[in-house]
């Protein structure tokens, strides 16, 4: 196990942002960490690194008690924060030499290292240039290369693709996962669903600074009560026909704007051809069709009852 975490509390005064938290990060893995904000995300993650002291529980990597001054565990750990921390007055690989160098100290070692982070995240172009003349996403591939040149076997990734463009997000998650094929085990948050979906091998979502759902998006998905959502274009719908709609087994739900119909239907029910036939039968024009099962950001407002962008 590389991060075992068990009966964490952290409190703030009377706020408790960590209520008894039990987490566990297997070898390998792209674990996703996931809640609104103000759920305990970021506590808990200053907490496993020992950047805050927390009032019980224990906190083990790599098996090992962590502490703050448990410096051959920090060693094989890269942390990249959701606000970028690189030095202005260094450029680009200077600023890599410098966080590679609290790790390695030999030169010749950490060169090699420097110049394969550089090539890793695409920034051979920009070395010598300082940060403020970087686009977003290329400061935060900046960022990235400086958190993981020294190899560490643990990387956390607190929301590294805030306000990048969609090309660079693409860079970096393709680069997570090439991190993670060479060996790395990744702890990764996102406000973007679609991004853990993608990656992720397992999930655990926190509300309040509890656990409220963990296992693989598909076993999260198996939790919820929303099945199948179908959206139908039509711009001629009645409240007649509407009504029969809503009276018809296993649909959850049904709106119309005007111009979309969306049916949702109940957990484990795929019923696109029985809604078509029904319309069909009603003489009602259809134009586009779009089909979905339910997505983790259905989970999440499920059990949450909150927009993660909260």
């Amino acid at each position: 196990m590389i991060i075992q975490v068990k009966d964490l509390v952290k409190r703030y005064g009377t706020l408790t942002a960590l209520d008894h938290l039990d987490l566990e990060v297997e070898e390998g893995e792209i674990f996703g960490l996931l809640g609104p904000n103000g759920s305990g995300k970021t506590t808990a993650i200053n907490c496993i690194l020992s950047l805050l002291k927390f009032d019980q529980g224990t906190v083990e990597v790599f098996g090992k008690p962590m502490t703050p001054d448990a410096y051959d565990l920090k060693r094989d750990i890269g942390v990249v924060m959701q606000n970028v921390a690189v030095f202005d007055e260094l450029t680009v690989q200077d600023n890599i030499d410098y966080f590679c160098g609290l790790y390695v100290t030999d030169r010749a070692k950490r060169r090699a290292l420097v110049d394969e982070a550089i090539d890793f995240v695409g920034l051979q172009e920009f070395r010598r240039f300082y940060p403020k003349k970087l686009s977003g996403g290329l400061l935060r591939r900046l960022n990235i290369a400086c958190g993981i040149a020294h190899k560490p076997r643990l990387i956390i990734m607190d929301e590294p693709t805030v306000a990048v463009d969609p090309q660079s997000r693409n860079n970096i998650l393709e680069g997570i996962r090439q991190l993670n094929r060479k060996g790395a085990t990744v702890l990764y948050t996102s406000h973007y669903m679609e991004e853990v979906e993608l990656i992720c091998s397992r999930i655990t979502i926190l509300d309040k600074g509890k656990v409220i759902a963990a296992g693989t998006k598909e076993q999260l998905k198996a939790q919820i009560d929303l099945g199948e959502t179908v959206q139908v274009e039509t711009d001629d719908l009645d409240e007649a026909v509407l009504a029969l709609l809503k009276q018809r087994p296993h649909v959850a739900s049904v709106t119309y704007d005007g111009a979309w119909l969306v049916v949702r239907f109940a957990r484990g029910q795929n019923g696109l051809v029985d809604l078509l036939d029904f319309l069909k039968s009603q003489a009602v024009p259809l134009g586009r069709i779009h089909s979905e099962l339910p997505t983790l950001n259905d989970v999440f407002l499920e059990l949450t009852g909150k927009e993660l962008r909260d």
